[in-house]
């Protein structure tokens, strides 16, 4: 498994530890530069949002993977992770429609998370 796609697991097995709500992962090498993946996560309020941020950065951290830049306090409704290959995205459930990534990013493959944790097992 490649370094990116390594990275992407952990985060969306740390996300799932914190029971995020519609994890997305969508694959967007094809169609940026800015990065391979954008994994999109919804909390259901921001003490929520921020334990889902903290254990994904525990976790890679733990794994050696350091974030270039996170964007957001802890009063945040939306926090990004820039792991450079790698950006997460976390959300409040009001903003995260709001914002609607999926939808600007949508030339992109967007996968649910057990598909693309199906996926990286072979």
């Amino acid at each position: 498994m490649n370094m990116e796609k390594e990275m992407a697991v952990l985060a969306l097995k740390a996300l799932d530890e914190k029971k995020a709500i519609d994890v997305k992962v969508i694959d967007i090498h094809e169609v940026s530069v800015l990065a391979d993946y954008f994994i999109i996560a919804s909390g259901s309020n921001s003490n929520q949002v921020q334990a889902m941020v903290d254990n994904v950065d525990e976790q890679l951290s733990k794994a050696g993977y350091e974030p270039k830049q996170i964007e957001g306090t802890k009063s945040s409704n939306w926090i990004l992770m820039d792991y450079g290959d790698m950006i997460i995205h976390v959300f409040d459930e009001e903003n995260r429609l709001f914002y609607d990534l999926e939808r600007i990013w949508r030339d992109g493959k967007i996968l649910e998370m057990d598909e693309f944790l199906a996926g990286s097992e072979e």
